[in-house]
């Protein structure tokens, strides 16, 4: 049996929704429901956050009994409250890098270097790259050895400008994501506000919102099955 490298999930580690203060972090039902698709296919995961440690979370929702599981799990609390310094990581040791959402994605994945480094590396090297709702925030400054941008000409998914006013955080978010990805050359698509769209694209997978994390999931779980 072939043995499957893990699955790198990063989260953000940034805390405030801007000048706002309010609370934010990574969002956790966008870990929960893709990692328990992965679990449930032996595909092993491990975690790191732009910071390392013990990174904010946001979305805390234990009615989901998906998150609910997660949460009570003394295992995954663990591996939360541990995660591996993105800048730390060896991109050879992962299949694939999942950057999951939380309106803290906004401020922290655009802006880290090793957030470029590792994930052209990654998908240099013929891994593959997904991200959810805000986790494409990510992929908007992620340059290729050839100079190219990651999602210029890629088809992609992530949260609307039209869901972000929705939440009346349009004012808030440092830029809109959809619109920036277009500007990089990306071709969004997009559902109606709060359904599930997941776009697949060679090995580029991206997701629209929280109810589009089962769906990347599960076409992450299929692209690394093939």
């Amino acid at each position: 049996m072939t043995t499957i490298k893990p699955v790198l999930f990063v989260l953000t580690s940034h805390g405030v929704k801007g000048e706002s203060g309010e609370p934010t972090g990574f969002y956790l039902g966008e870990v929960t429901h893709p990692v328990a698709v992965l679990d449930a296919a032996h595909i092993p995961v491990e975690f790191a956050s732009i910071k390392g440690g013990e990174p904010p979370v946001d979305g805390l929702d234990l009615n989901d009994k998906i998150n609910a599981r997660y949460w009570n799990d003394e295992d995954f609390r663990r591996a939360i409250r541990h995660t591996l310094r993105l800048a730390d990581v060896d991109p050879k040791h992962y299949a694939a890098i999942f950057f999951a959402g939380g309106h803290g994605a906004m401020w922290d994945f655009p802006a880290s270097p090793a957030v470029n480094s590792v994930t052209s590396q990654i998908y240099e090297a013929g891994g593959v790259v997904a991200a959810v709702c805000h986790g494409p925030a990510a992929l908007v400054n992620v340059t290729l050895s050839n100079g190219a941008r990651l999602v210029a000409g890629k088809n992609v998914a992530a949260f609307t400008d039209d869901e972000e006013r929705a939440v009346k955080l349009d004012k808030t978010v440092p830029f809109l994501l959809a619109s920036t990805l277009i500007a990089r050359g990306a071709q969004h698509h997009a559902a109606p506000d709060w359904t599930a769209k997941v776009v697949v694209d060679g090995r580029l997978i991206t997701g629209q919102n929280p109810q589009s994390a089962i769906g990347v999931g599960e076409a992450l779980r299929d692209l690394l099955a093939a």
